[in-house]
């Protein structure tokens, strides 16, 4: 192939679509691999008493199977959106599955509780290389405007979605088969999505240039000790060499990480990512908003089994009114966002999850399903549809094309690396309450971790009214 050629064939792979109905094809295979992760995530928290119960998991311990999970999936995903830019996104995008889905096979086999830890951190390898090349396939797809918009709500409303979704399949298959079997659906939708990317995904340019593996490693090593060492602070204090070595062994980390970043060549991390008022506050707010929201599910879902004494289904099902909510809402984001500023619709989403939490946080060993559990799911199922889309798209939108990768991948990374210090903190907070396995103590613990959301949410609403509210803001969407 001549020269001129391979140029004409390059760019044809870079245009935004083929027409609609392949666009859909691409934004379909995109929010189904992307739902997969997601539902991944959360399909483990209905299934959390009977893996206890089975393994024999402290409280504390516990919560390492969903930090395993998000601290490598956190860590890795800058590198894995380096990876994209270096060797193709959908090439990458094509390995990715094909781990995810073998790790899960490793999850769902798991006989001991460093054999499930472990299997979940493999797992997080492969999310941390899709969840990227996914955003950035997205983004490459559809120009900036309302065609991005529409694909953005997609992709933000699979992200709420998926993870309610996740609770109800989790519940089912732990109720009629085990726990187990959740992972064990990832196989055949990995298989599927599989063939459908390489029909029809369109390749991305390759970049020439290197890995920045001490950069990657740094950010790895520095978040899990800060993660480590808070979870040891619930079961040895705040003052012990166990809590204080790694908490200070963290911070070197992440401050030789910016260190690393500022003198690199080709930095994992472009410092540059971070001029931008309106994009620095979208990743600190999603870092806060996510973070919420992972204590969220995580200490909700064992609430409603061990207070209520539901199943693992009916579990799942407790969760319906945020999901059905999340939805009607998220898909009417992007007619909102040609009437209104995109951080003003972010503002009130965020106030309103953050005034569901607050509602919630109140549950009691007395608290009724109805009243202080389903309304205050309402409010936060509500906040959530109109908070992702905008926070996304402030994070990814004026990132250089150069940048594409790190732009996507930074963006996963705030919501994986929020999720994991803040699951830490939130459990830390709920083991100084209680640690024992009781109705009462499960309902004091749920009831102080929420609170701890509620704090964290709130600190979100701050963030995104003086970072985002008076940047320059956009209407920009209906103008192109």
């Amino acid at each position: 192939m001549t020269t001129s050629a391979q140029r004409t064939a390059s760019a044809a792979a870079r245009k935004p679509t083929g027409g609609p109905a392949h666009a859909t094809l691409i934004l379909t295979i995109i929010c189904i691999s992307y739902f997969m992760v997601i539902l991944d995530n959360s399909i483990v928290f209905t299934g959390l008493p009977q893996i206890r119960s089975d393994m024999g998991f402290s409280e504390t311990g516990l919560s390492w199977i969903t930090d395993a999970y998000v601290l490598v999936f956190g860590g890795l995903l800058l590198l894995g959106a380096r990876a994209g830019d270096l060797f193709g996104h959908r090439r990458v995008f094509l390995f990715s599955l094909v781990v995810f889905s073998l790790t899960s096979l490793l999850v769902g086999a798991a006989q001991t509780q460093w054999w499930l830890i472990g299997a979940r951190a493999l797992q997080g390898v492969g999310a941390a290389v899709l969840a990227p090349s996914a955003l950035s396939l997205l983004t490459r797809s559809f120009a900036e405007g309302p065609a991005r918009n529409r694909a953005m709500a997609a992709y933000s409303a699979v992200a709420g979605l998926g993870a309610a979704f996740g609770l109800v399949v989790g519940g089912l298959v732990a109720d009629l088969i085990s726990w187990r079997a959740g992972f064990f659906l990832n196989v055949p939708i990995g298989i599927v999505m599989m063939v459908l990317a390489m029909r029809f995904l369109p390749e991305t340019d390759r970049r020439r240039g290197r890995f920045d593996i001490p950069g990657a490693l740094l950010a790895t090593l520095g978040s899990t000790a800060l993660v480590l060492g808070i979870v040891n602070a619930a079961d040895f204090g705040w003052t012990a060499p166990a809590t204080l070595i790694p908490l200070a062994a963290g911070v070197v980390m992440l401050t030789l990480f910016v260190q690393a970043e500022r003198r690199a060549a080709q930095p994992i991390v472009p410092l540059r990512l971070f001029a931008g008022r309106e994009r620095s506050g979208a990743y600190v707010t999603r870092m806060l908003y996510m973070g919420a929201m992972m204590g969220f599910f995580f200490f909700t879902a064992q609430f409603v089994q061990s207070v209520y004494h539901w199943t693992p289904l009916q579990a799942g099902l407790a969760f319906l009114p945020m999901t059905l909510v999340n939805f009607a809402f998220a898909v009417q984001v992007p007619r909102l966002l040609e009437k209104a500023r995109r951080p003003l619709v972010l503002l009130t989403g965020v106030i309103l999850t953050a005034a569901g939490m607050a509602w919630l946080s109140r549950l009691d060993l007395h608290t009724s399903y109805l009243t202080g559990v389903a309304l205050p799911m309402v409010l936060i199922g509500a906040g959530q549809g109109l908070a992702l889309a905008p926070m996304t798209s402030s994070g990814v939108d004026g990132v250089a094309p150069e940048d594409a990768g790190a732009g996507s991948g930074l963006v996963n990374t705030v919501h994986q690396i929020g999720s994991a210090l803040s699951l830490s903190i939130l459990t830390a907070v709920a083991a100084a309450v209680s640690t024992g396995h009781t109705a009462a103590d499960i309902a004091a613990r749920s009831g102080a971790a929420l609170t701890g959301s509620a704090v964290l949410l709130a600190l979100a609403v701050l963030a995104v009214a003086t970072l985002i509210v008076p940047s320059r803001g956009t209407r920009k969407e209906r103008s192109l």
